[in-house]
């Protein structure tokens, strides 16, 4: 399979002033696409383009509900080519074909979500007293920068593509230069259901030239960015030096706190989605379990028997949903995930299953499971962003707690129990955006999603997301008594 793929600026396809970059297979290491990539030249024209578009008011002056409609139009079309677009984004990401399309399937949710949303974004009114009318509505910061990960592109970048033009926002999305083509979607879907020129511009290039071009656009008003604490980190010092607000979803190390009386069975479930779906490489993964001493060998052999029951190969082989899972996205993120666990192994960690690279082209790593692992090990403490998962023990409440607790991270942690009590107890004690109880992923697009410490700051998702993209304007009109 080959295919040239180009940037969407200004309403036009157009090829990129960095010439052309290679997009690898995962599971083949070998090239499958060429996409144009651009320069810090093609930014400033995406950037100017958005702001003309911002400035005569091509979104704003739209009724709320008729942006609306435009918005779940984009959703409608990309739903209509899913197979494709699944398809696209499978060779050049790796995860199992049906994961591809169960992501098409969630960025679809965002635009019919946000769409519904637009008409419902309303300012307030604040009685002083008869001589004065007093209120507040609630405006488009401009341009939106939003840059964008590899390990759900389409996802990630649905939820601030759809919030951002719900609320009246010209966006410029800069993609991953490793999973770049798919994106081409939401282009596709702006030309065809007639957004605004200007409105959306989609493009890829290299995070030291495009991205940090971006975000330190003068002309730039907002930035949204998903990555790493490093990048997330320069990205917030680029938006201090212009003075825009950003919003930064920066990784995590979340741990499932699992009690005696957890069903342990059930759990398996959240093992399998929550750390061995798309290779581990999930910002929320389930990367620790904290399990109470008296269950804690049954749930190792529990979780080790789920890592063994994975048939690991290329994601276009996976067509249906099952005990299955696809490469990691590069051999340098996967060589990190092996290297950390055979440090652990050195320290003393048991390796119960998986850690090697299997006989296979491609960037494939083993499902992983390691038992005593102790809270101060790297493995416990620094982001692997792979398919290992380490356990804990814990005795009391307060132990489990503090463990879980114990990294720079706090984006979303769990606990499993049947009793209410301690599921209230451990939701008001564990330190993270977001708190799930005995289910791991509970919630959705309605749902507010943002982390605690190096996890970032700001919330997605939900309708919280939507005050990322508006500022408030207060209006105080006096009013001459006769």
């Amino acid at each position: 399979m080959s295919g040239y793929w180009r940037n969407w600026i200004n309403g036009e396809w157009v090829d990129g002033g960095a010439g052309w970059l290679a997009v690898g297979n995962p599971a083949t290491d070998e090239p499958v696409y060429e996409h144009a990539c651009a320069d810090a030249g093609d930014v400033a024209g995406a950037v100017a383009s958005a702001l003309s578009c911002h400035e005569r008011g091509l979104l704003v002056r739209m009724r709320p509900i008729e942006r609306g409609r435009l918005v779940q139009a984009m959703g409608n079309w990309i739903a209509e080519h899913a197979d494709s677009i699944a398809d696209t984004l499978t060779h050049e990401q790796g995860k199992p074909l049906w994961e591809a399309r169960n992501e098409v399937a969630g960025a679809c949710r965002y635009f019919e979500y946000y769409g519904n949303q637009a008409a419902l974004i309303e300012g307030r009114s604040i009685p002083l007293g008869a001589d004065y009318l007093d209120y507040t509505t609630l405006e488009p910061y401009g341009v939106s920068a939003q840059i964008i990960p590899w390990n759900f592109p389409l996802e990630v970048a649905a939820r601030s593509i759809a919030a951002g033009l719900a609320t009246g926002n010209a966006c410029v999305v800069k993609t991953s230069e490793l999973t770049p083509c798919s994106s081409s979607c939401f282009a596709k879907a702006a030309e065809a259901v007639g957004l605004p020129k200007g409105a959306l511009h989609v493009l890829t290039g290299s995070g030291p030239a495009a991205g940090a071009a971006l975000a330190s656009h003068p002309d730039v008003n907002q930035i949204v960015f998903t990555g790493s604490v490093a990048t997330g980190q320069s990205i917030a010092a680029a938006a201090a030096r212009t003075v825009v607000p950003c919003v930064l979803e920066l990784g995590g190390k979340s741990a499932a706190i699992v009690h005696d009386d957890a069903d342990l069975e059930a759990f398996e479930t959240d093992v399998r989605r929550g750390i061995f779906v798309n290779a581990g490489q999930i910002c929320s993964a389930l990367s620790r379990v904290v399990a109470h001493e008296s269950v804690y060998d049954e749930l190792v052999e529990r979780m080790a028997a789920v890592a063994r029951s994975l048939a690991v190969g290329p994601g276009i082989e996976f067509s249906e949903a099952g005990p299955n899972m696809g490469p990691m996205i590069s051999a340098r993120q996967r060589d990190r995930a092996v290297d950390m666990v055979a440090e652990a192994e050195r320290e003393g960690v048991d390796v119960v299953t998986g850690g090697r690279r299997p006989d296979l082209p491609g960037h494939f790593m083993e499902p992983t499971v390691l038992s005593e692992v102790k809270p101060e090990m790297r493995v416990a403490q620094d982001e692997i962003f792979g398919p290992v998962v380490s356990l804990l023990r814990f005795r009391d409440e307060a132990e489990a707690v503090r463990i879980a607790n114990g990294t720079r991270y706090g984006l979303v942690a769990g606990v499993f129990t049947m009793d209410l009590d301690k599921a209230v107890r451990a939701t008001r004690a564990l330190r993270a955006g977001q708190v799930f109880v005995n289910e791991w992923f509970a919630g959705g697009v309605e749902t507010p999603f943002g982390g605690y410490g190096k996890s970032g700051y700001g919330r997605e998702k939900g309708r919280e997301a939507l005050m990322n993209y508006v500022q408030t304007k207060n209006v105080a009109i006096r009013i001459r008594q006769r």
